[in-house]
């Protein structure tokens, strides 16, 4: 698998669909334990879905890209949004991005759009974002760090992050179960997001509540759109893929608000 270079480290990614000269690019900002290869064909569908460029990277310490150093600051998502991003889309040559993010990944996409450095996004699409700590949240990440310790969750893993699978886990989970990651807030940034906003929850999500989809709604500074999967746990495009890729797609053929 290719490799780019950012904020100092080998980042490995895919492309598929059109390259960034020729459209807009979906770049695809995975989940805390995600890489590459955990969105398997859904960005190559999306892709094909709307004529878009697809743009899919692991994170560092994540997949087949470098390791990073652990403990992970509680702020490493800003430290991705803010520092890493952008030199990720300058390395790929993205000139018109819509940020496809789950979970942390949408986390990263909102303070990255709110910030100011968003200009070459058009459109943020979200599955299960988190911009504020709930209780439903760390429970559900103590558990995994039980079944990580114990379970078949390592082996699981192993096979998406190979010699990364401790500093993949750890990283996220340790970060998350600090008390002091209690008083993490994204807030701050949701009126600076000015471009349209696609946000796809489940009502079974077990690391949210629908709490966060609701503030991002009334605190975006632009347009929200927001859909609730019945019967659908934290990861939509596995879950309810067909469903998921059709709003998705629909929502990136819509023509963008008029200014008013």
């Amino acid at each position: 698998m290719p490799h780019l270079l950012a904020a100092g480290r080998r980042l490995e990614y895919e492309w598929h669909g059109p390259g960034p000269e020729s459209a807009p690019t979906l770049v695809f900002l995975h989940e805390g334990l995600g890489s590459v290869s955990m969105w398997r064909d859904f960005p190559a569908r999306l892709a094909g879905a709307t004529g878009f460029g697809a743009l899919v990277y692991s994170r560092g310490g994540h997949g087949g890209s470098d390791p990073v150093p652990l403990p992970r600051p509680l702020r490493f998502m800003h430290d991705e949004a803010l520092l890493v991003l952008p030199e990720v889309l300058d390395a790929a040559g993205v000139r018109d991005a819509v940020l496809v993010g789950h979970s942390d990944g949408g986390s990263i996409a909102l303070i990255h759009a709110g910030s100011g450095k968003g200009t070459r996004v058009r459109a943020l699409v979200l599955e299960a974002p988190h911009v504020f700590c709930e209780d439903i949240s760390v429970s559900s990440i103590a558990a995994a760090a039980e079944k990580y310790r114990q379970g078949d969750l390592r082996r699981a893993l192993e096979r998406h992050h190979g010699a990364n699978v401790d500093v993949a886990f750890w990283g996220w989970n340790r970060a998350w179960l600090d008390p002091a990651f209690r008083d993490w807030n994204l807030e701050e940034y949701l009126p600076g997001v000015k471009v349209p906003v696609l946000v796809i929850q489940g009502d079974r999500d077990e690391y949210g509540t629908l709490m966060q989809l609701d503030a991002i709604a009334a605190g975006c500074g632009g347009p929200v759109e927001c859909l609730v999967l019945s019967d659908c746990g934290h990861t939509p495009h596995r879950d309810q893929p067909d469903r998921t890729l059709a709003t998705m797609a629909a929502f990136l053929h819509r023509p963008p608000p008029t200014a008013s």
